[in-house]
């Protein structure tokens, strides 16, 4: 298995003393930048394989860090936020964040996250044997892991496809939070529904007309989600 190298940023130096031994000593290479314009040469040059990213930075902050990554990359990206910090939280996701993490943090989770994000982001199976959907204008075509609207392809991150994929096999069922969480993400996040909601949120800015009345993937309030034709 390929030894992943894992950038972390953050203006902190404690907080890089103290992660660099403990990742490397549980198997990654480890890059690290203070600012987030170290960082963006460091995601530039080195192309690591995933940034741990704090928010709260000087200058250019983790947010401002993040959107210029996500202008060139979609390598996943972990933010550190400060404990309580929702909407940091929900910003941060909302901006093409993979998974967050509060500080103070046990580096034992942020380990395990890495790992998780790992297992999502390598090649696998298809977890669903169909090969072409279309559900009104949308077309999905699970061989190509292509999605068009009204002909137009649409660009979906890793995470994006995997929810539609998993939405779109089994449209017209309802799918709990639970599942689609630990589908997506794995056991550990299955009570996590800030995070599927913040993606679906991002899925459905790219796939519906009308985000504020969503015709393919439907709301259940404390229940899911279920996907189903529009009627009209």
């Amino acid at each position: 298995m390929k030894q992943l190298t894992i950038l972390v940023v953050d203006d902190d130096e404690q907080i890089i003393d103290f992660l660099k031994p403990k990742l490397k000593g549980s198997g990654f290479n480890v890059l690290t930048a203070s600012s987030g314009t170290e960082a963006l040469e460091q995601a530039k040059a080195e192309e690591p394989d995933m940034v741990v990213l704090d928010l709260m930075m000087p200058g250019m902050d983790g947010f401002e860090t993040l959107k210029q990554i996500r202008s060139f990359s979609a390598i996943p990206v972990i933010i550190l936020s400060a404990r309580g910090a929702d909407a940091g939280k929900i910003k941060g996701l909302e901006s093409g964040a993979d998974d967050y993490l509060s500080k103070p943090f046990n580096p034992d989770e942020l380990v395990a996250r890495i790992n998780a994000l790992r297992r999502r982001f390598e090649p696998e199976e298809a977890r669903i044997s169909l090969k072409t959907i279309t559900l009104g204008e949308l077309t999905i075509d699970f061989e190509k892991h292509s999605v068009t609207v009204q002909d137009e392809e649409k660009y979906l991150t890793n995470i994006e496809w995997l929810l539609l994929a998993e939405l779109a096999g089994n449209a017209g069922r309802v799918i709990t939070y639970n599942y689609l969480l630990t589908r997506v993400w794995g056991t550990e996040y299955r009570d996590d529904v800030q995070l599927v909601r913040s993606w679906i949120s991002r899925l459905r800015r790219k796939i519906e007309k009308d985000t504020n009345n969503p015709g393919l993937i439907r709301n259940l309030p404390k229940v899911g989600y279920i996907m189903e034709q529009p009627s009209a």
